[in-house]
């Protein structure tokens, strides 16, 4: 039977387990110009004993950032401090992708350069408020992208692609969940448009499908993931019945010869199992566990072929060396939810691995 600890090989390149540390924002960018910092490499470097390390969420593009300190990878400062970081991972072994996370009409316009506001599919907002530098802010009604503004952010993300393979990274996962920008053209409350890019569902998938044709394209399928989340109700997304939408969007994506699909898991399992079978390629498992952290139970998504792979996030985070935990039956940290965001190296790099 296969585990969680087996090696998996995954766009051509060996991994030695099927364990990913899920991409987390905490909001540590503290360099110039939106750029990975020292502190940062050595958190990632710390996990680097995961199969797969899938780093925060990094924008494509100055618009497409949704919250305070977060990394971006479209200057060239950013990719040089980027390379500090995989470089850190590779020399203790590990493999990294980077994330790329265009938030949408999640943020504000203090977070972004002037005259900047958020985007959308349409200029519907998202309710309640976002924190920024001056404190807790609505959110205000985005900016309709224009068809030619949706083919510049396409652009970005492959742009952003080819800067992360230039960064040292060993590919890039798309983030399409958790009411950001792609998840927003997926779900009809987001997605009010009446041309080709809404209303149908082949209307709604085709942002996210020529966003990773596009990323494929620029850096080769074997080097790109996607992030779903199908039905979650994250950021004020309303997904009645996906499973239409996200069939027909896998559909559509299986011939790129991706390296893997990433779900996030919502409380339907039955869909989890339907787009497990739908999908050719190495299926990424964020378990549902809510309200709990994904711990050690998950392992066994890989032994029953639920999943080719499993991914943790709080508990990588209080646990750089999670893997020989997890092998070991424990002890495990406890996260502290009060230094996930923002701060110094309390809560991000100083959780004490296992002694010998």
């Amino acid at each position: 039977m296969t585990t969680a600890f087996d090696p998996i090989v995954l766009g051509g390149k060996p991994l030695a387990s099927r364990l990913v540390m899920a991409p987390m924002t905490r909001s540590r960018a503290y360099g110039p110009g939106a750029q990975p910092t020292e502190l940062m490499a050595t958190y990632y470097a710390q996990r680097a004993g995961a199969g797969l390390i899938v780093t925060e969420g990094v924008q494509p593009s100055p618009v497409g950032q949704g919250y305070p300190d977060t990394p971006g990878l479209h200057t060239p400062g950013q990719v040089a401090a980027w390379r500090r970081v995989t470089d850190a991972v590779h020399r203790e072994g590990g493999t990294i992708f980077a994330q790329l996370m265009h938030t949408g009409r999640i943020g504000h316009p203090s977070l972004l350069p002037d005259g900047l506001v958020p985007v959308a599919p349409s200029a519907v907002a998202a309710e309640g408020q976002v924190f920024t530098h001056q404190g807790p802010q609505d959110f205000v009604v985005p900016r309709e992208l224009t068809e030619a503004q949706i083919h510049e952010t396409i652009a970005d993300f492959a742009a952003a692609a080819r800067n992360a393979v230039e960064a040292g990274f060993d590919g890039v996962e798309i983030h399409g969940a958790n009411g950001y920008l792609i998840h927003q053209f997926l779900a009809p409350n987001t997605n009010r448009r009446t041309d080709a890019w809404g209303g149908t569902v082949e209307g709604r998938i085709r942002f996210a499908v020529e966003v990773t044709t596009a990323v494929a394209e620029s850096i080769g399928g074997d080097r790109v993931g996607l992030r779903i989340s199908p039905g979650n109700p994250y950021n004020g997304i309303a997904e009645d019945d996906p499973a239409e939408a996200y069939e027909a969007l896998l559909g559509r994506l299986a011939g790129l010869g991706l390296a893997y699909l990433h779900l996030l898991e919502g409380p339907d399992g039955e869909l989890t199992g339907r787009l497990r079978k739908v999908w050719p390629g190495v299926f990424v498992l964020n378990p549902f566990t809510h309200p709990a952290a994904t711990g050690p139970q998950a392992l066994a998504l890989v032994g029953n072929g639920t999943a080719d792979m499993v991914a943790f996030g709080a508990l990588f985070l209080a646990n750089p060396d999670l893997p020989a935990r997890l092998a070991a039956g424990g002890p495990f940290n406890t996260p502290d939810p009060a230094t996930f965001y923002g701060g110094d190296h309390r809560g991000y790099t100083d959780y004490p691995a296992l002694t010998a």
